[in-house]
């Protein structure tokens, strides 16, 4: 089989390997749709902290597949189901797994972190992920791009819950990857009465507003808090989310939050890097600002069935898809920041 694997900083390569074979209380996938994360490109560029620079592993975290082979000790599992799967695997026994925070773990092991990930023909399931519960049937009518998308919609989910919006609420979305368009088709589906997007790109900006956005600001061409009271009539927001790794962005959207605001700092920074914050206007307008990260077991199932169910469209993201033949070239096209996101077909050799 074929795999495209991390060979260090800056190095991916398409190797020749042995298809795995599943152990007593394992099951092995063939992957036919693995999309690119922005983990992945952090990996890539030497940036991760669980995965050191000169490290071999085979990414791929958001994936989906048939299992063709189980160990002769599962039963839970029939050869021929579709499954996709939640890539953080819990320790099971630590506070935060015994609250199904399997994404709190602190000694978490995850697909394409520790284990070899769906950026290969075939990937063993290893015995704690099916025991945790994250592998995941997927529905027939659910197409295995779709089910690759589920797990960074779930991360978005994760984080979206606890900001309690409501159709009367407005919403800034900071940025204008697969991310944020994922948040801008669920402030849509959630009814909110206004959604404005921040990039600085103005194709992208064109590209990413029809999944949901009323509004949008060219941040390369205005004041972007200006902008923002001007286009909510000086209220601000009442939900706001950071979906980029820029301080500066954190910094604007608490500037633009109104009082009793609730905001989501989802991307996180890199190492090092310092936010200052107005704590009198946290005290005094009541905000609220919170922190997710990955998703639980839980927030995995209800992503599902909002792509199940149509609520969200996933696949809205994709701008580019690659065979296995050109999975470097994929990397190469996903690094150079073009485009949305970005998903291999291991089972492809090469796509039109």
């Amino acid at each position: 089989m074929r795999a495209a694997v991390f060979k260090g900083k800056g190095h991916i390569s398409l190797d020749e390997r042995d298809r795995p074979k599943p152990k007593a209380d394992e099951v092995l996938v063939r992957v036919f749709a693995a999309s690119i994360c922005g983990t992945d490109l952090k990996v890539i560029r030497g940036g991760h902290f669980r995965v050191g620079e000169n490290d071999t592993r085979v990414l791929g975290h958001e994936l989906a597949g048939e299992i063709v082979e189980v160990g002769r000790h599962v039963t839970q599992w029939k050869i021929g189901t579709r499954v996709s799967a939640v890539p953080n695997i819990g320790c099971g026994h630590c506070d935060m797994c015994r609250r199904g925070l399997n994404n709190m773990c602190p000694d978490y092991s995850a697909f394409g972190i520790d284990i070899d990930g769906g950026f290969q023909q075939y990937m063993i399931v290893t015995p704690q992920a099916l025991y945790g519960g994250n592998l995941f049937k997927i529905p027939e009518t659910m197409s295995f791009e779709e089910a690759s998308l589920v797990e960074p919609l779930s991360c978005c989910f994760n984080g979206w819950k606890d900001l309690q919006v409501t159709p009367e609420d407005r919403v800034l979305v900071m940025g204008t990857g697969p991310i944020a368009g994922m948040f801008l088709q669920l402030a849509k589906a959630y009814g909110t009465r206004q959604v404005i997007v921040v990039g600085r790109r103005a194709e992208r900006l064109a590209e990413i507003a029809p999944l949901g956005a009323t509004d949008t600001v060219d941040s390369s061409q205005v004041n972007v808090v200006e902008e923002v009271m001007r286009l909510t009539d000086g209220h601000g927001v009442d939900v706001a989310l950071t979906c980029a790794p820029a301080p500066e962005l954190q910094v604007q959207a608490i500037e633009c939050l109104a009082r009793l605001g609730r905001m989501n700092f989802f991307s996180g920074l890199s190492k090092g890097s310092k936010v200052e914050i107005d704590t009198n206007k946290v005290h005094y307008w009541g905000l609220k600002l919170l922190g997710s990260t990955g998703s639980s077991v839980e927030d995995y199932a209800k992503a599902l069935k909002l792509v199940e169910t149509g609520q969200i469209r996933v696949t809205d993201v994709v701008t580019h898809r690659f065979g296995m033949a050109d999975a470097v070239a994929a990397f190469e096209h996903a690094l150079s920041g073009r485009g949305m996101k970005t998903i291999i077909y291991p089972q492809e050799e090469t796509l039109q």
